[in-house]
């Protein structure tokens, strides 16, 4: 493309402050046009009149069916032929079964041969192309989350999801992010400051997640401004093949590098787009570990691969070549994957063929002959071995590390945790650091020398608005809240932006039992982000604390009309109903609660006292009695037990 072209094309699309240069280097800086804001999303199926193939294809491999709403066709489990899933720990089945074309996932409780408690919950869309699994999502008014049922393919099992085992099983309350959301899918749109309220869900990964918003290209081309990309770059559209090695990599590991992510501020995760430097929107973080370097998680693709002696030894020639900025690399992740064919159809011969390229000595393999040939000459079976993730149970992949095979007793058994560490970006700073180690303890149940370690970077960093930040952040997982209260009388809440640090002052003038104070952080917190529920029912405990009653019906249920599955909600809608003597409504909210969660030991206690001023004394009893099943040695529990009844119970 030539200068006075690419002038005409920024003023077309109002990119004025785009500069292009020339270079030494395969790409100029900041030449994409499509990285632009106003340049929109359009959709694969605009694609398809041009590149039909590529579409026909594409739509067939893992990341073409990556998500889609429920349906028949969609789903690649296997129905009716089963038995329901049992978690033990929390005495909970799961069934799934459709109903004409709807899905729907049964969660039921057993006495005997009696359906004692039963909640369905519609499916509404299943995430994951069935390789490896379908997971299941329900959406409540734009509301989503995850159900508590996964079909693991490979292993052609129901079980409980990733992440819901051994106690951990949250049911339904699991709530599926921005983050999360867009790497399955294409890229969705989210309500401000919302956790999990979607305004727009797409269909499945699509052409634009790898080559950028397309509007652009798509006027450019119906135009007939046509390039001929076989000499020239049309930079209206980004072809990752024609990026720096870099960059190519930065645009595969924005997903396939599932770690502790610490966005750059004043950054989303939308604003990455292909072409770009991840490390210019977000950090990502991975724990590090001495012994057992086998293990790693499902979505470490980019992690293991650059940790390869493969992808370390492949730039000493273009690095002595091109200087040290070299952009050429011999091994990334398209050098084996062609991302428009899935890899079932790709075979064998095509991956070991990126292998032969470089290994091309008849002494470069060291095993006999007669494991090769056991091995059908098959380079991937034993240096890129298939195993399971630490993360995801029933599914096994390939390490992306390339090694020689080793003898898995050999390895040292015992791991210890020894950090973490930025994979995507060597320059991190302070703020960023101290960010990951607060995000790996609260978010991914780390270490609590975790903690330690943030403090240490938090006291690195220079006075203001982002130290308040990530020093009242600490403070908060230390339960220490007279230290925010002194660190809060430094910040105006007025100029915020972050709704997160609105909500922990607020907590804690809460649990300092300062009302007035708590109820002003948390409006703003709630007008930064309106449609976060959590900070709205906290509101509403601070109304009910001051004796606001009415304004804390008010605030429940216009939170309770946005998303009506809150368990949380009800039961504080209730005991706010029963304060102004309206036990039937009281009544009403704690059943509804109920329905939600028959274990929710807070609504089985407001229920139960509800029942002895009614003088149903009995069911006040069972409801007690159910709490002791979960929390048998809590001691209030079992003094108004003693009150009710008697020693004898």
């Amino acid at each position: 493309m030539n200068r006075q072209r690419l002038v005409v094309l920024i003023m077309l699309c109002g990119v004025g402050f785009l500069s292009v240069y020339c270079t030494d280097k395969k790409e100029p800086v900041n030449v994409y046009l499509n990285h632009n804001d106003t340049v929109k999303y359009v959709g694969k199926e605009q694609c398809k009149a041009c590149h039909g193939q590529i579409y026909n294809t594409f739509i067939e491999t893992g990341m073409g069916r990556s998500f889609e709403p429920a349906s028949r066709k969609k789903s690649s489990a296997e129905f009716g032929t089963h038995k329901p899933v049992y978690d033990s720990v929390n005495n909970f089945y799961y069934y799934p079964f459709w109903k004409n074309d709807s899905m729907y996932i049964e969660e039921f409780r057993l006495k005997g041969n009696d359906t004692i408690y039963k909640r369905i919950q519609k499916v509404d869309y299943i995430i994951g192309s069935g390789q490896h699994t379908n997971s299941h999502l329900t959406n409540t008014n734009g509301f989503l989350y995850q159900l508590p049922l996964t079909w693991y393919a490979q292993q052609r099992k129901w079980d409980l999801p990733p992440g819901f085992e051994n106690g951990r099983n949250v049911r339904f309350n699991r709530a599926i992010g921005f983050e999360c959301m867009s790497c399955h899918n294409a890229m969705p749109e989210i309500a401000e400051g919302s956790v999990n309220k979607f305004t727009n869900i797409p269909d499945g990964i699509d052409c634009e997640r790898c080559h950028g918003p397309g509007e652009l290209h798509l006027k450019e081309k119906l135009a007939g401004h046509i390039i001929d990309t076989s000499t020239q770059i049309d930079y209206t559209i980004v072809n990752p093949r024609k990026l720096p090695w870099q960059k190519q990599i930065d645009l595969c590991q924005r997903c396939h590098l599932q770690g502790n992510a610490v966005l750059k501020e004043g950054k989303k995760f939308k604003d990455f787009k292909p072409g770009m430097n991840l490390s210019d929107v977000v950090d990502v973080y991975m724990p590090k570990y001495n012994g057992r370097d086998d293990e790693f998680i499902m979505a470490s693709h980019a992690q293991r691969l650059q940790q390869s002696k493969c992808f370390i030894e492949s730039n000493k020639y273009t690095k002595k070549k091109e200087g040290s900025n070299f952009e050429t690399m011999n091994l990334t992740c398209v050098t084996c994957h062609n991302p428009h064919v899935s890899v079932k159809v790709t075979g064998n011969k095509i991956f070991n063929n990126a292998c032969i390229k470089c290994h091309q000595g008849i002494d470069d393999c060291k095993e006999s002959k007669a494991i090769l040939i056991k091995a059908n000459n098959n380079c991937i079976s034993c240096h890129m071995p298939r195993s399971g993730s630490i993360d995801i149970p029933h599914v096994t992949v390939h390490d992306h590390k390339i090694k020689k095979p080793v003898d898995l007793k050999k390895i040292e058994a015992i791991k210890t945790f020894a950090g973490i560490y930025c994979v995507n970006n060597t320059k991190n700073d302070a703020e960023s650091k101290a960010a990951a180690y607060l995000n790996y303890y609260e978010k991914f149940e780390g270490e609590a020398v975790s903690v330690v370690s943030a403090l240490v970077y938090i006291n690195q960093i220079k006075k203001g608005s982002n130290f308040n930040v990530l020093k009242i952040h600490y403070l908060y997982l230390k339960n220490n809240y007279e230290a925010i209260i002194k660190l809060a009388g430094e910040i105006d809440l007025k100029t915020q932006n972050d709704p997160w640090l609105c909500y922990r002052i607020g907590q804690a003038y809460q649990n300092l039992n300062m009302f007035d104070e708590a109820d002003i952080a948390y409006k703003y917190a709630i007008q930064l982000a309106p449609d976060n529920l959590d900070f709205c029912n906290k509101r509403s405990t601070v109304y009910i604390q001051q004796h606001k009653f009415a304004e804390a019906i008010n605030l429940l249920e216009s939170n309770l009309k946005k998303q009506p599955e809150q368990e949380v909600a009800w039961v504080n809608l209730g005991f706010a109903y029963l304060n102004l003597q309206n036990k039937n409504k009281a009544m009403k909210c704690y059943n509804r609660a109920l329905s939600l969660n028959p274990d929710f030991g807070q609504a089985l206690m407001n229920r139960a006292a509800l029942f002895n001023l009614l003088g149903q004394k009995q069911k006040a009893v069972i409801d007690l009695k159910h709490i002791l099943l979960f929390e048998p040695d809590n001691t209030v529990v079992k003094k108004l037990l003693q009150a009710l009844a008697g020693p004898a119970l």
